[in-house]
Parts: structure tokens; sequence; C-alpha cells
């Protein structure tokens, strides 16, 4: 340990000597020069004869021997004998000491700073340089803070193949002619609502080039310490934590110890305060003010910002959160237009009429056994004039508008995508090889000390370096089965909330009042709605949890795969979960009805429910307004706001049940910038953002059919959910580490997906669900004059009430004297036909028309669809030609850089064959000299990089 403290006293400050951290800016070291790049975080707790002795001796015991005795990774409980006459050296501080016996927790937290210790030698050997707080208390939180030099960082640079500006400036070459024009007015236009933030320069652009350090002339270093900036450093700091080792337990990188504990936490800083009395301006502050406020919600996004600050992928995100915003206006516009044509038509729609007319008798069969009585079809005229407004002939306009905007959504987020990568510097990005996880490294430790146990030696000495199939087969098992039972409790869940529309609807109609008894159906409707938000709510939650746990059994490898596999899981059971309601309601309900003196009956005496009398699009477009509604306000919002404050006053109770009530004086007043930042919540990824706004994508595609508002609704949701996602980012998270994707990964698939379903399921929900096809057929098949009259007649079919089976008629039934036929709505023959109520041909007519339509309409909108993608290319003209000008722009550069180095290389040489005029030996041997100067350029050209800068 001495060696330890000696071979890194100018790198590793232990607190012991100064004071407390007084750093000016709480941003840097405490020479307040070299800037915090990265912090790590831990709880200590010391053994109570050592806190006796005080902080000044951090280890006398660990000098005498042994206190914790460590074995093929298991630790047990130690005892240290000392004895003064035995001739073994005793340290001072240890005489009259007799027994000291650890407990299972102190042995556990002297393993522990152990581990700490040579990681962060470790993190010193490999450069890094490292500042720690004093542990002056029994127990309590420290921190350890690691800055990077500029050697490391050139290293590591050149290592990750990091792109940096170079000195060369190019004009990126605007489109000219009417697009020009039209873009200084759309600029002119929106200029108060671009964010005042600074911006790059358009018109010029630096050329990137992967850091060298052979190359260091080549790129614009006017500061060593503002070369890479806060995001860049951290991004390095960041991978050398992850990969630098400790041999206890074989831990590989700082993921490894914080899942053990070691450490609580790693984050980089924050640049100072969001919000304050001072006046200096960082990146944060202006994120905050020009981004993360609600009352800035009318200004565009500084993306450019936000990827400077967070990283490309979170950058990518809010692009993408954006771009789908402003897309959702012209939807919203188009929609809001389509439910204005159905309120403005709603008093020419001549099934409506006929309908609401007192003067056609309808008389209709009973909705229950015994209870209900015959009732008329006028009694349901609300409902057939509100179904007007949701089904009418622009919803089918709406529902291929939809489907093609969805295709040119994919098509600009590609087009943005790469217009960004260009931008950004990440053309040619290329995929860097992961450390594997903790999780990973544990079971494959796991693995090979079981293979070592066993005698057999195994032919594939390969597979013993990695997890094979079998290893997880138990895992895989464990997701089939797990998964299937999930789906089948949405399913339950769903036939649950079934059971409870009969049955409340059944006892309903028992009811003794009158008001009770009509307004059945808006109660158990709307309370079944709710019923089923809650379900969904409460399951949406737990198939989060399932669904990581279910991935971490797997054992993935990577991250990036442990993501993949944890997005299409969650994705799947709360697609089920959203939807499942839905889908029965749109495509299910009504269906298996069967008709008056034959129906079919659950649980013995209740029957399947049916649709109103307006059809089940009515009830479709309540139950997926109330769902989306409320999920986007209780979960996406609410939840949002509320879990993290409470996660967050949690904490704050923790740390200060754990923290002892002891005097600090060498405390500072004001907490530091890592002390702000570890109050903050952890960042764990996007996974939940995407997640709920991929859903909302699915809302406002899939059934739109039925709602043409979804849209608005959404737009009105992201506009603050795009400001309180900011405000979570700048915050109340720590900040995260940054990191370099070029595309949105496995969620681009997931929406290209759906919006291929949404085709399907709208051509359903034309044919199927609403009286589109059945108003076709009548007005151009069977209408005498062409027109609607006659179609509520036509679509309804008589039954003799004589063939009501036995203890089904209504009780005691004012009409039941008068009524010889009721009415139903089905497509069956009359009872005085020799096929009495049988299906129609009407009933055939329909049902090929509807199929005919299905596939009329998924092939019309595919093909437009592909269409719209073949017209539009991926990648942007403008940016295909930057691309490649870029490209010869490089070369030429390179090669008027190599030029310059030759010229300067030939006048040294010249020059310095006009001074030396002795003898040929003295000659050579400068002549070799050069020609080892000019070999040890690649080691390092800072010796004349500032003459050829000059040049």
């Amino acid at each position: 340990m001495e060696s330890y403290s000696s071979s890194i006293i100018n790198n590793y400050l232990d607190g012991t000597q100064g004071g407390a951290v007084d750093s000016v800016s709480g941003m840097h070291f405490r020479d307040s020069k070299r800037k915090v790049d990265y912090v790590l975080a831990y709880h200590y707790r010391k053994r109570l004869a050592q806190h006796q002795h005080g902080a000044s001796s951090p280890e006398p015991m660990n000098r005498a021997g042994s206190m914790t005795v460590v074995s093929n990774g298991e630790t047990r409980k130690g005892r240290l004998k000392l004895q003064p006459d035995s001739g073994q050296h005793i340290p001072q501080e240890l005489l009259g000491a007799q027994v000291i016996e650890l407990g299972p927790l102190e042995t556990l937290e002297e393993e522990k700073r152990l581990q700490r210790e040579e990681y962060e030698r470790n993190l010193v050997a490999a450069g890094l340089e490292i500042e720690k707080d004093a542990e002056n208390k029994s127990q309590g939180l420290s921190f350890v803070r690691i800055h990077a030099p500029w050697q490391v960082l050139s290293r590591e640079a050149e290592l990750h193949k990091i792109k940096m500006p170079t000195k060369k400036m190019y004009e990126i070459k605007e489109e000219g002619g009417i697009l020009k024009k039209l873009n200084k007015i759309w600029c002119k236009l929106t200029e108060p609502l671009q964010p005042q933030v600074p911006q790059e320069n358009t018109k010029m652009k630096s050329l990137s080039y992967p850091f060298s350090r052979e190359k260091i002339y080549l790129y614009n270093i006017r500061d060593k310490d503002t070369f890479f900036d806060n995001a860049t450093r951290s991004r390095i700091v960041h991978e050398i934590l992850k990969r630098t080792s400790t041999k206890a337990r074989n831990s590989m990188g700082i993921n490894t110890l914080i899942a053990n504990n070691v450490y609580d936490a790693a984050y980089p800083l924050h640049d100072g305060e969001y919000e304050g009395q001072n006046d200096d301006m960082n990146e944060r502050k202006l994120l905050y003010q020009e981004w993360a406020r609600y009352g800035v919600f009318y200004k565009f996004q500084p993306i450019d910002l936000i990827r400077k600050y967070f990283g490309e992928k979170i950058g990518l995100y809010f692009a993408w959160l954006g771009l789908y915003t402003e897309f959702l206006i012209p939807s919203s516009v188009v929609g809001i237009f389509v439910f204005l044509y159905g309120c403005i038509t709603i008093e020419s729609d001549i099934p409506s009429k006929e309908m609401c007319d007192q003067r056609n008798a309808f008389t209709m069969c009973p909705l229950c056994d015994k209870f209900c009585d015959y009732w008329n079809l006028s009694s349901a005229c609300a409902t057939a004039r509100a179904s007007h407004l949701f089904d009418n002939p622009a919803t089918v306009f709406f529902s291929i508008f939809m489907a093609l905007w969805a295709t040119m959504f994919l098509e600009q987020w590609k087009r943005l995508q790469m217009r960004l990568s260009y931008f950004w510097d990440l053309t040619g990005l290329e995929e860097e090889e992961e450390h594997p996880r903790p999780e990973y490294e544990t079971k494959l430790l796991q693995k090979k000390l079981k293979n070592k146990n066993t005698t057999t030696e195994d032919p594939n000495e390969d597979e013993k370096d990695k997890l094979t199939w079998n290893d997880r087969i138990p895992g895989y098992a464990a997701n089939c089965g797990l998964i299937l039972f999930m789906i089948m409790l949405t399913f339950s869940a769903v036939f649950g909330v079934i059971v409870y529309r009969i049955t409340t609807a059944a006892a309903l109609s028992f009811s003794t009042h009158e008001t009770t008894r009509s307004n059945v159906r808006v109660t158990v409707t709307a309370t079944a709605v709710i019923i089923n938000l809650v379900v969904i709510l409460i399951l949406d939650e737990i198939y989060g949890a399932v669904a990581k746990w279910l991935t971490e059994i797997e054992v993935p490898k990577t991250e990036k795969a442990f993501e993949e596999r944890l997005i299409l899981k969650a994705f799947l059971l709360k697609f089920v979960n959203s939807y499942a309601p839905i889908f029965y309601v749109a495509f299910f309900k009504g269906r298996f009805v069967g008709r008056p003196g034959h129906y079919v009956y659950v649980f013995d005496g209740y029957r399947m429910e049916e649709c109103a009398p307006g059809g089940c699009l009515m009830e479709l477009c309540i139950q997926l307004s109330i769902i989306m509604l409320g999920k986007q306000l209780i979960q996406n919002n609410l939840f949002e706001i509320g879990i993290p404050k409470l996660k967050k006053l949690f904490r704050k109770l923790k740390d200060g049940r754990t923290e002892p009530k002891e005097m600090n004086t060498n405390q500072s007043k004001d907490p530091q910038q890592w002390d702000l930042d570890y109050s903050l919540e952890p960042f764990t990824g996007l996974t939940p953002e995407y997640m709920e706004m991929i859903i909302q994508f699915g809302f406002v595609t899939l059934f739109v059919a039925s709602f043409p508002l979804a849209p608005l609704f959404a737009l009105l949701n992201n506009i603050i959910e795009v400001r309180l996602d900011a405000k979570k980012f700048v915050t109340e998270l720590r900040r995260p580490d940054t990191v370099r994707a070029k595309d949105i990964g496995i969620w681009y698939n997931i929406l290209s997906g759906i919006g291929k379903l949404s085709v399907i399921i709208n051509a359903f929900v034309i044919a199927v669900t609403s009286d589109f096809i059945p108003r076709l057929m009548y007005q151009y098949a069977y209408s005498q004059n062409g027109t609607m009259h006659g179609f509520i007649n036509h679509t309804l079919s008589y039954f003799n009430v004589s063939h009501l089976k036995a203890g089904t008629q209504p009780e005691n039934s004012p009409f039941a004297q008068d009524v010889l036929f009721c009415r139903f709505k089905d497509y069956r023959e009359p009872p005085w036909s020799p096929n009495q109520y049988e299906f129609s041909k009407q009933y055939w007519a329909v049902l090929s028309a509807r199929l005919a339509f299905v596939i009329l309409f998924q092939n019309l909108v595919m093909f437009l669809s592909v269409l719209v993608d073949w017209m539009i290319p991926d990648i942007p003209k403008d940016i295909s030609e930057q691309i490649k000008k870029e490209k010869s722009v490089l070369v030429d550069f390179f090669l008027k850089e190599e030029h310059e180095k030759l010229k300067l290389i030939e006048s040294f040489i010249t020059r310095d064959k006009h001074k030396q005029k002795s003898g040929t030996k003295d000659q050579k041997s400068r002549a070799a000299s050069f020609c080892q100067f000019d070999r040890s350029q690649k080691g390092s050209v800072a010796s004349f990089s500032s003459q050829h800068t000059e040049v």
C-alpha cells in the first residue's frame, strides 16, 4: 500500500492533507485546473477499531496481516492474534490488542475496500488522474473524481477512431432555384420559433477525420483542454472504466463493480446548475431555458445542442420525437375535417333519419330473457346519430390517408436520419465491440468452475469460453412459458371484463327503476372501459418488470443484445395488453350472439352481448379514446412526473438514515456538483420513452378509421411530452453516458411493422365493423331508386315471437298480445320462408363484398405505399453529393498537407547541407540522425507541429 501511495502521489489525492474540496466551479479538482471528467460514488463503513485511530491511518490493520481470508473468490470471517513477544513486527497502533475479530458484514466491507483500491490503482496505471474524498466518518458517502489528461484522451480517441474536426473548412452547397427561395421564406417565418442557442455555421463545415497522433498537425487544436468537449471526454473515460479489470472475483469493468455493490454509481457531471443567481451560462442552463421549460413549447428543439450535451443516441430520439410530432399536425387537421364532415352531414344521413322517425314502427326483439320487453328502434336514435360522426364515407379516405402518412413519416425519418448522420459525422460509423455484461461474465465463470471440477474432458474447447445454446435452454424455456402465460393472463382479463358487462347488463335489466333500465348500455360501456384502463395500467407495469427479468435469465452477452431482446419482449406484452380489449370490440363483439330463439349463452343463462343498434363502431371509438387518453394522461404524464419525485424523496430519506449524525468540520457549506448529481435519478435507458410513443403510434394508425381525432389528441400529448422528457433529462436525471449511434435501431423495424399492420386492420374495421359495405351494397344492388331510403328495413330480419323458447318470453309485457313479429339486425330468411332463419342471399353477397373490399383496399394502399417509398430517396440528393465531395476534399487536403510536409523536410535538408561543410564522416552521422528524426515522427510530431501550423 505504501508503494501504491508513493507511485501516484502526483495524481492521487486522498484528501487527508487538505480540508474540504474547494473547487471554484464544482467541476474541477482541488487545484482548480484539472477538469472532473467522471465521478465514482460509494458508501464506506469503517471498523470500530480503525475509526477510533482516526482517518489519518486508513489501513493500520491491513499492514499487520490479512483481516479477511480470501480463497477462490470466497470470503469468510477471519481472526488475527497479535502477540508482542512473538518476534513478529507489530505496528504501534495495534500494540495491546490481543484479538481482532471481523464479522461477516465487516469482512464484506473489507473486501470491497480492497477491490476499490485495486481498481483505482489500475485506473492510475491506465493514465487517469484521481482525487478522493477523506473518509473521516465511521460510515458515509465518498466520491472518487477522475480526470483524463491529454495523453490519455489522444490515445483513446485514436483507439476508438473518434472523428475530430481538422483545419480544413469547405462550403456546403445549397439547393438553388425555387427551393432556395422557399427555404429563405420559411426561415424568416419561423424565426420567432427558433431557440436562442449558438447556431452552427450551415454554409461551412469542418472536414472531420478519425483522430491520429501521427497526423496531429491536421487538426485545429487551439487549446488541448477544450479540443475534446465534455461529452467526448466522459465517453473516453467511461470506455476505460468498462475495460479496467480487477483480480478479485474476476471483475471486468465498472459495471461489474456496481453490480457487486463495490461502487454505488458512476456518472459524468452536468455542466453546473441549470438555474441560479450566478450569471455563468453553461450548456445545461441554456438547454433548460430554451428547451426544457413548458413556456417554450412553441419553439423548435435545439437538436445540435442536445446531441452535443447528451450524445448522438439521445439526440436521435428527440429528433425522431420532434419529426413525429410535426407529422401529427397535418394528420390532426385532416382528422378534424373528417369529424366535421360527419357533424355537417348528420342531418342529411337517411339511415339515421329512418331510425329516428317515430312513424317507422320497428318493433325490436327483447335484449334479454324474461325481464326485457319489446322495444322501438327509434329509442336508439341518439346512438345512431353519434355513430354517423365516425362511420361515414370520409373515414375510408382518412384510413387511406393515414396509411400513406405512416409511409411518408418513415421515409422522411430515414432522410432526416441521414442528414443528421452527415452533419454529426456518423457516416461510416463502425459497430464497436462491446464488453460482456457482468451477469454474462458471472455465468461464464460459474460454467468454468463447474467444468474444472468435472474430470471428463470436453472435446469442444471453444465452447468453454462462451455460453452455448445448451446453457441457455432453461432461460429460453422459461421465456416461452411465461410469455404465453402473460398473454393468456391478458386474454383472461379481457374475458373477465366481458363477463362483468354481461352480468351487470343482466342485473341492471332486473331493476324496477325505468331510468336505470333505459341507461343500461351507457352505464355498462363506461364502467367496463374504465375497468379495462385500470387493468391495462396495472398489467403494463407488471409486464415491464417481467420482460426485464425474462431477458436477464436469458443472459445476453452484450448490452445491445440485452436491450434488443428486452424491447421485443416488452413490446409484445404491452402491445397485446393495450390492444386486446380494442380488438375484441372491433372484431368479436356481437359476432357470436346467435339469433332470437337460438341465442348463445355463457354461464347457463347469460346471453352473449350484442352491439348497439347503430353498430359496434361507436363503442370502439369510446373504448379507443378512453384507453388512449387515459394511458397518455396517467401513465405517460402523471407517472413520469410523480414516480421520479417519490424515488428521489425515498433516496434522501434512505441516505438520511444511513448517514451518521457526526459533525464534519471539513464539509464544505455549499454542495459540490458531484453531490448534486448523485441525488438525481440514474439514467436507465430510452426504452420507456420510445415504448410509450410506439404504443401511441399504434393508437394513431391501427384503428384510426374508428377515431379520426386520435392524431389530434396524440399531438396535444406530444407537445407536453417533448418538454416533459426534456425537463426530466436536464433537471431530474444524472447526465447519461454519451453513446454514438447512427440510427434508432430496432424501433424503426417495429414502426414499419405497425405501419403495415395498420393497413390490414383498418381494412377489416371498415369492412367488418362499420356499415360502409352494407350501405354501398344496398345503394347499388338492392335499392330501387339508387338512394339509401329503406336501408334500415333491409338490414332487419323478421322473427315470429311464438318461436321464442319457453321461459324466455317477456314477463308482464303490455305489447305481448299485439306483437306477432319482432325484428333483429341480421341478414336471415323470414319465418314464412322454407329455410326460415337461415342466412339469406344478401348475407353472402355482403360477406363477399366485405372480403373483396379488404383485398382491394390492402393491395391499393400497399401499392401506393411502395410507390411513395420508391419516389422518395432514402438519402437526400444534396447530402449524397456532399458526402462524395467530402471524400474528394479529404484526399486533396491530405495530398496538400503531405506536399507541404515534404517541402519542409527538403528545406530542412538543404539548410543542413549549407551549414555542414565538414568531412564526409560528419555528414553521414547527421544524415543518420535526420533519418532517425523522420522515423520518430510517427511517435510524436509535437517538436515541429508549431512550425508546420505556420506553414
